[in-house]
Order: structure tokens, then sequence, then C-alpha cells
């Protein structure tokens, strides 16, 4: 019997970032994967980052995670999403080359000291009263741990559905987990089914490329790691194709062999990524819509057609896939297919991704109702420092709202829970102004190396990159400029007798850098990143110190905390609607209280006094 401090079961992006997360932090650690080649696929799109999810991907690296750096080792097309827009709502991503990013995965993996990684099976857990002891292996081994991480992706009763056909299987050529799927039935409460979908894959040498659209990478590339400047690997250009109205009908006249809309598949699917069926039926109107054509490697044929995910049968992909202009006469190397899997509702859990009916055992990534590489690789961090400090015996690190994306998704999950696959936006986040990918090291680096989880390089590289913004500060706010001389650069400001400094200046529209330096001829010591960077900084004061005041409010509310064990049914004038959500969601707080679906300020309210009477109560019996 082999004794761990943290075992983490499944090794997608979720369980990829717990492992290493836990090893980092000088945990002992195992990672338990069906195949070791098979850790880090890329099991559906091969990209990586986009709006909102962009912003999980800097934090996973702020917090010295492996997806930005993997990301960089393998993209080959860059792209800033909203670049016209503000700094707080551009999200970074990449298309990668899957076998490089699989390869660069497993390298950093095989470097990290105290990670041992072990094929085989999960099939049940050891269990002592209400904690987790350990992991059962098909084989009969045991391997004991403090905690158990359990990222098990779509393999939970898997079922692949391509038409009215279906098979076990967690994805193309993996099988289901369903000795383990059992067993969590028996000990996690809420369970249900969701569904996902991929499109059909092309032979990229049967694509008639010159009747397409191009579409290339930035000029100047955004990278998704702190750490990298340019990108590393050879880069290309994707293809964009539309669908017309024979591709609709195609579609419209085998609706009833497609496996969602026969009634195959009871699973909900992601709202935010249709199907080509849903598209045509849900927006009937349209006469196309947009697919990108995004080659899966520099040296692979294999064509990932974004935009026509699937569950009709295999005829009928490729009848509708070469009505597409430039696929008239492509081939098809894998059929789209739709699978459906087991999650369980994220209500269960705590804000730490500790599972509250078994002490010990961590859910992370589509388990727990998420969709998405970046949504799982945030969980799949925060689940590992967790289960290191809670096998430490130490307090679990929450992460608030007004700190991260990350903590937002957690709070969404844990509060509301979910009817479908949820995925991040940065519409989700009330702070988003101020939670920006150029600002995710600072709001998170300095705790994950409070907490022993950012390595000696990056806490370096920090470190150096703070003094040059503290420097670069100290430099445009050194000295202000009147109207007048502002004006004498073709800056234009009300004639107001204010002076305003460069750092000032910088948020107005259209201020050129070469402005700057002709105010300050200093500036031009700062490095692009670190102008960039400044000006973000810049455009969002004012916001910031409003948001401040928000999240300061909020911290209030937090710091209300609701009794564990308090009884809604003994709140008078709280809707039943309402006692059952409380019920359900368990908050913590009046302001994760306030979160719930359908919550008003009047029964806060109402909850807050009866917290307050219980208090008193209390205080009055021990007088």
């Amino acid at each position: 019997m082999k004794h761990y401090d943290v075992v983490v079961v499944g090794g997608g992006h979720a369980g990829v970032e717990a492992a290493d997360a836990a090893a980092r932090m000088g945990a002992a650690t195992a990672l338990i994967s069906l195949k070791r080649d098979g850790i880090g696929v890329m099991s559906c799109n091969p990209a990586i980052g986009g709006l909102g999810k962009g912003h999980l991907v800097r934090e996973v690296d702020a917090f010295d995670g492996i997806m930005a750096r993997a990301g960089d080792m393998a993209g080959i097309q860059y792209r800033l999403l909203n670049r016209r827009k503000g700094p707080a709502v551009q999200g970074p991503r990449i298309q990668a080359d899957r076998a490089l990013y699989r390869q660069a995965v497993q390298t950093l993996l095989s470097q990290r000291q105290g990670l041992d990684i072990i094929e085989g099976e999960a099939v049940s857990f050891g269990i002592e009263g209400d904690r987790i002891t350990g992991v059962e292996l098909a084989d009969g081994s045991f391997l004991q741990a403090r905690a158990v991480i359990l990222t098990s992706g779509t393999f939970l009763n898997g079922v692949i559905h391509v038409g009215p056909e279906r098979s076990t299987g967690g994805r193309v050529g993996d099988p289901a987990s369903e000795r383990l799927a059992a067993m969590l039935r028996e000990i996690a409460p809420g369970r249900g089914r969701l569904k996902t979908g991929t499109p059909p894959r092309l032979d990229g040498r049967t694509i008639a490329w010159d009747k397409l659209e191009v579409q290339e990478g930035d000029e100047e590339p955004m990278m998704l790691s702190f750490l990298n400047d340019r990108p590393q690997v050879r880069q290309i250009a994707c293809g964009i194709t539309h669908t017309n109205e024979r591709t609709h009908q195609i579609v419209r006249d085998n609706l009833s062999l497609s496996a969602m809309y026969g009634g195959h598949i009871e699973g909900v699917g992601p709202r935010y990524c249709p199907s080509i069926e849903d598209k045509i039926v849900r927006f009937s109107e349209k006469d196309s819509h947009q697919v990108f054509l995004e080659p899966e490697g520099l040296n692979d044929h294999t064509v990932y057609p974004n935009g026509i995910s699937t569950s009709l049968p295999a005829h009928v992909q490729e009848a509708y896939v070469r009505s597409i202009a430039g696929l008239e006469e492509v081939q098809i190397l894998q059929a789209g297919y739709a699978i459906e899997y087991d999650y369980f509702d994220p209500c269960g859990l705590s804000r730490g991704l500790q599972v509250n009916a078994l002490k010990g055992l961590f859910f992370a990534g589509q388990i727990n109702g998420t969709t998405g590489y970046e949504e799982a690789a945030a969980q799949g961090i925060l689940a590992g420092m967790n289960a290191v400090r809670y096998a430490r015996d130490q307090s679990e690190i929450v992460l608030q709202r007004s700190d991260s994306y990350i903590g937002v998704m957690v709070d969404d999950l844990v509060t509301r829970g979910v009817t479908e696959p949820y995925r991040m936006f940065t519409s989700r986040a009330e702070y988003r102004l101020t939670l920006r990918v150029d600002n995710a090291d600072q709001r998170l680096t300095p705790l994950g190396i409070e907490l022993g989880l950012v390595g000696e390089d990056r806490a370096s590289a920090f470190a150096e990159k703070m003094a040059r913004l503290e420097a670069g500060r100290a430099i445009m706010s050194d000295q202000g400029f009147s109207p007048r001389e502002l004006e004498a650069v073709g800056i234009s400001v009300s004639k107001d007798g204010v002076r305003r400094t460069a750092l000032e200046v910088m948020a107005f529209p259209d201020v050129t850098r070469s402005q700057i330096e002709t105010l300050v001829p200093a500036a031009s010591e700062i490095s692009a990143a670190d102008f960039l960077q400044l000006h973000s900084q810049s455009l969002y004061a004012a916001y910031e110190e409003r948001q401040r005041a928000q999240v300061e409010i909020m911290r209030r509310e937090e710091g209300q905390i609701i009794p564990a064990e308090f009884d809604y049914e003994m709140v008078s004038g709280l809707s039943n609607e309402l006692k059952l959500k409380l019920q359900r969601a368990r908050p913590e707080s009046l302001a994760q209280a306030s979160r719930i679906e359908g919550m008003t300020p009047a029964a806060i309210a109402l909850i807050h006094i009866r917290i307050k009477m219980l208090a008193r109560g209390r205080q009055e019996a021990s007088a």
C-alpha cells in the first residue's frame, strides 16, 4: 500500500493543474490516469483562451500553473479577442498544436518533484466514517491519501451518441468510468446528466483553401503566460467559411436522426456553444453561420471545423459538411459526436471545492457542471491548493469574487448550482474592470508565493516586473503639465488650469506614446509591455476607486457569517421557494445568500434579523 498526501484522479486539464499544484506545495502527490500518454490531451477544440476564459488562463498562470506555459509551447496562432474594446474585456486566445500541447504538459509534469504518475483505473474510494482515506484501483491496489481530488471529465457513465447509435466511452477510444460512477451515486448527492459535443474532424488536404477567407494571427501577439514574450513555434493561418441554405435544409430534413432531437439524450447541453442542429432550430431566421477551419497541428492534416458540432449520423454529417463552400470534396476523418455524462450538484461543495458530505474529497472540472479546458484548469489549481491545506490541517483558501474570475466561477457554482454546462464570460464578473488579464499576476501571485505555490523563477520574475512598474509610475508621475503645455504636444484638455501628470494623461482618448515621450523623455526607457500595463492602470484608475468602495461593502456582508446549522424554516416571512433554495445551497455568508437566484433585499434582512436574534439568545443564556 502506497501513502500520499494527495491523490488526483484524472489526467485532463483539471487533474493536471491539481496534481502539479499539490506537488509544487511540497505534498507527496499521485496522479492516476487510464493511460500515461492520455495526460494533457485536448479532447475537443485545439484552442485555449477567449473571452472570460483567457482571464482564467492568466489567473492559473499567476499561480504558476501549467496551462499557459504549455499553451505558449504549442501556440500556432495568437489572437486577442475584443481588441477594439477596453482591456478589461479583452481575452487572449491561441490555436494550439494538439500534439505539442500534450507533449508540453507531460514534459512539465515529468519535471515536477514529488509527483508520481500511475497508470490505472480508479474504481472506488476508501472511506472511514465521514472521511476519505484513499483510492482503490481496478487491479486491486490501494493508494492511501489524506485528500483525494476527482477530475473525471466526461468519463462518469459516459455515453457517446452518433445519430441513433450509442456506445459507452469517456471520449472516442477511451472507456467510461462505470464502477466509480456507481459508487459516487451512493456517497455524493445531486447527480445529474449533462452533454457536450464535437464536430467532425476533416482532412485538410481535401479542403479547397483557395476558396476560403483567410484569418491570420495578430502581428503583435499577447502570450498566455506572463513568463513569455514571443511565440515559440511556427505560426499559421486559419480559414473561414459559412453554412448556407442547402446546409440548413439537410440538417432540418434529418433532425429526427439527431441524438438530441431524436430523444436519445437526457442531458442538457451548453447553450452558449450550440450544435449545428441547435443553431438551425433556434436561429431559424439566419441563412448562414460562420465556420472556422482550425488546423490541429503543424504536422497534422486534421482540421477542426469550429461551429458545426453535431450528433447527427455520419452519412448526414458528410452531406451537410460537403454543402459548405470550400468543403465540397472534403474527407471526414472522424465523425462528430455528442457525449453524455454524470455531474454532481456543485451546491454540495465548499468554496474550496471540498465535498461537504465527505471530508477530504474534492471535485474539479466537468464533474461540477462546467464546460471548457480553462474552467477545468482553474478549478483544478484551487482544488490542488486546498487539498494540500486539508492534508496539513490548515484552513481553506477561498477566492472572492472581487479577487479573481476563479472566485466568480466557484461562487456561482456553489451558490447557484447549474442547469446547463457553466461557461465563463466577462459579463459574469461584476468587478471586471479591475479583474483584467494584464493584472492577474498582481492580484494573485503574491498569494501564490505566500502559499508556497509559486516557484523561485516566477517569484523572481514577478518581483522584477513590479520594480519596473513602480519605476515607470514614478517617471510618469514626477511632473505635472498645464493645459497649455499639453496642447503644445497635441493633447486637447479643458482649460481649467489643472496640472496633470503624464500617467493621468495616458488615459485620455487618442494620446500616443510619442506625445508622452515628448512630455517625459525618460518614458522612452519603459518597455512596451510595461507601458501598456501602466496605460491600463491609468485608464481604469477612477473606476478602481469606485469598485474598491463596492468591494468593501461586499466584504462587510461576507463578514456576516450564516451559522452552518442555521434553520431557514424558522425564518418567518421567507417564501417556501427561497427556503428550499437556501437549504440546498447552504450559503456561508449573507453576501453569498444574496446571489442566490430570486433572493431579495427584504429576504436578506429577514435572515440577518434571525441570525442576530439567535446570537442574542445565546448571549443571554450564557450570562
